[in-house]
């Protein structure tokens, strides 16, 4: 059997393993633990390689849709295979240029985050001779879940203010180029428990039926969020989500009796769930320091590979957990990267057992919110190798690449 280790040794570090057989296992928990008949839009921010997407969308009725939001993520899920009625475009920055890609290569469902940018997506569609299905995003005033990363309730870019939704119902009706689809909700991010999750939920759907009303549409389409959990690059597993289907189906019989046959459709989405136990990033020890009491222990991995949303630790704070350090008895060590910079540490007082340069370390949980959200571009250092693997089978190896390109003698 080829292991992370074995592949890493023959590809090099720092790299990245991923096994679809995990990804197409967490779609089908996801999918059980929901009432049938919900779409999944997969987030593909969280992992945008064409691979796990086109896994994603494989399984039947238990395929994914695609929620993208940028033109880049457009190109990886056309690449793997999305058709264009199955992608979402969201996102509170999207410009003409953007849009214009989006309809001509056959997206029609976008997410907007306000009357300008529902304006907006309406004048493309226009200009091009279509009509846009456009999702009200809803910042709604309060929450119900007791812990989680909180994403409304708050002044944001993202979504409408929901106490402002009423006043604007006529408005929103009448913007060319554009037929009101439905509403976009994201409550949450990475709930900690299944009673938080269900609550915000069942709240988000009472709030959506009552808009429903002050809005005088009929919804076709109801995107609920997500808030499923996930481990980041620390030993777990992924949640089980024992009592969702039953709550679920409760509240939706409540709020939306038509939905079992379609009216509305009722849809969630997902990133880390689906993609983080996927993941094994396997870095190399370059070297082995004590500095005034406190060991460091360099890694060819740093927050250009590994980077926690940027490195910043501001929505996944960087503390890997390798699985060399479980239950060791060794001298606790911080694990710093190869870049210039103090900021470039993995994790702070982590056991190894004697730790040595050209020793490997596995980092469990790395499928999310690895080399795509990482400072690749920081001191020019090569990305990662991804490597795919279906169980014991090689799929495929890529490597990101950055280029420059000029414009040479134009006059300004």
């Amino acid at each position: 059997m080829t292991g992370p280790t074995q592949l890493a040794e023959r590809f090099g570090t720092p790299s990245y393993v991923y096994d679809l057989d995990r990804v197409a296992a967490a779609r089908d928990d996801l999918f059980a633990a929901l009432p049938d008949g919900i779409e999944v839009f997969y987030a593909a921010k969280a992992n945008p390689h064409p691979e796990l997407l086109r896994e994603l969308r494989s399984g039947g009725a238990h395929g994914c849709h695609a929620e993208i939001s940028s033109v880049g993520e457009l190109d990886a899920a056309l690449q793997a295979g999305f058709p264009g009625d199955r992608i979402l475009y969201t996102g509170p920055g999207k410009t003409t240029g953007e849009l214009t890609e989006a309809l001509t290569r056959g997206v029609r469902l976008f997410s907007t985050e306000s009357l300008g940018d529902l304006c907006r997506v309406g004048r493309t569609a226009l200009e091009l001779g279509l009509t846009a299905d456009c999702l009200i995003r809803v910042n709604n005033a309060i929450g119900a879940a007791a812990t989680s990363i909180r994403m409304t309730g708050v002044p944001s870019q993202f979504g409408f203010d929901s106490e402002t939704l009423p006043a604007l119902a006529a408005e929103l009706k009448d913007v060319p180029g554009t037929r009101i689809a439905g509403l976009h909700f994201f409550p949450l991010s990475n709930a900690k428990d299944e009673a938080s999750l269900i609550a915000e939920f069942r709240h988000t759907l009472a709030t959506a039926a009552i808009l429903q009303d002050a809005l005088g549409v009929t919804f076709r389409l109801v995107d609920i969020g997500g808030g499923f959990a996930a481990p980041y690059a620390v030993q777990g597993e992924r949640p089980v989500y024992a009592g969702l289907r039953d709550a679920l189906t409760e509240a939706l019989d409540e709020h939306f009796p038509g939905w079992r046959g379609g009216a509305p459709r009722i849809a969630c989405e997902s990133g880390r769930y689906l993609v983080a136990d996927s993941g094994t990033l396997v870095t190399s020890v370059v070297n082995v320091k004590d500095s005034r009491d406190t060991r460091y222990v360099v890694l060819d991995a740093g927050i250009n590979t590994f980077g926690g949303m940027s490195g910043l630790g501001r929505i996944l704070p960087v503390s890997v957990e390798p699985h060399e350090s479980a239950g060791a008895n060794g001298t606790p060590a911080n694990l710093a990267g190869p870049l210039c910079t103090p900021g470039d540490l993995l994790g702070r007082n982590v056991p190894l057992p004697e730790p040595a340069p050209g020793d490997l370390l596995t980092v469990p949980n790395a499928g999310a919110y690895g080399p795509t959200a990482s400072l690749l571009m920081f001191l020019g250092r090569p990305a990662p190798a991804e490597i795919v693997v279906r169980g014991a089978d090689l799929v495929s190896v890529s490597r990101i690449e950055h280029s420059r390109t000029y414009e040479h003698g134009q006059a300004l």
